[in-house]
């Protein structure tokens, strides 16, 4: 049973920073391709960056390029979103998300539906 546990999340100042830890158990982390997804209420949860289970494939929504870095520790079985130049609309509820498909996951990083594992979301809040 695969486990995801998202911290940092929090309160903090438009322009400020974050950094998002997403701590995997009970699966083989370093075969996971992984995700951030965010959603805010009424709506359906929104891709935000990605990364292959090798590290050499990186994705970013256009919304937060430049401002926000995915990166992972296989040996810490550990993905990680740092967030800075953050906005009040950056305010959500953010997931972490793991797909077992190796084949199919570059082509399909964006969609929710590629991931097998969410964890329970950590909420981020921009003021303005």
């Amino acid at each position: 049973q695969v486990r995801l546990v998202e911290s940092g999340g929090g309160l903090v100042q438009a322009g400020g920073s974050l950094r998002l830890s997403c701590a995997a158990s009970g699966g083989a982390f370093g075969r996971f391709g992984m995700g951030w997804f965010r959603q805010v209420p009424g709506k359906e949860p929104y891709f935000v960056a990605g990364i292959s289970w090798t590290g050499s494939n990186i994705y970013y929504a256009d919304s937060v390029k430049g401002r926000f870095t995915i990166s992972r520790d296989n040996a810490e079985n550990t993905v990680y979103l740092q967030m800075n130049s953050l906005k009040p609309e950056d305010t959500a509820v953010y997931y972490c998300a793991a797909d077992p498909d190796t084949t199919s996951y570059t082509r399909n990083y964006y969609k929710g539906n590629q991931y097998d594992y969410w964890g329970q979301g950590t909420q981020v809040t921009v003021s303005s």
